[in-house]
């Protein structure tokens, strides 16, 4: 099991809940992936008709495709039940989410897969907390360390 992780994203949103959703693939798309040839920069989810789309995730073209390669920034269809697809989009409206994938992994059964979260985008001076706290936890790991040797 192959696992790509989106390392911006607990950086840049605080991320509330999240969800497993399957993703709609051409087959030189999910050739690419398990390459590693996957980008999250500035991917995001939105909800179109009813139905929740992936726009801005690049997966790159695959190199011994035919002619018929796909286009590496197309909208994907993501797959959510119904219910969840309510949920997410009465979230969004009310109160002012965004869905962001967290990260995209190939399962057992060769079935691509999408980790998506719900988010709220961070201020400068939640990230500059962030990175401190960080800092200040590195540092009393590396205390501990020197104290046991």
């Amino acid at each position: 099991m192959r696992i790509f992780k989106n390392k911006k994203a607990e950086h840049n949103y605080f991320l509330t809940q999240k969800f497993e959703a399957g993703i709609v693939l051409k087959g030189s798309e999910v050739k690419s992936i398990r390459a590693g040839k996957i980008n999250f920069k500035d991917s995001y989810a939105r909800a179109e008709n009813g139905e929740i789309w992936l726009f801005n995730l690049h997966i790159s073209a695959y190199d011994t495709a035919s002619y018929n390669n796909h286009d590496p920034e197309r909208p994907r269809k993501l797959l959510f039940n119904r219910k969840e697809i309510r949920k997410l989009i009465t979230k969004m409206e009310e109160r002012g989410f965004t869905l962001i994938p967290e990260d995209l992994y190939i399962n057992e059964k060769g079935i691509v897969k999408l980790t998506i979260a719900l988010a709220k985008g961070k201020r400068k001076y939640d990230k500059r907390t962030d990175l401190q706290k960080k800092t200040e936890l590195r540092d009393s790991e590396i205390a501990i360390k020197y104290q046991d040797s």
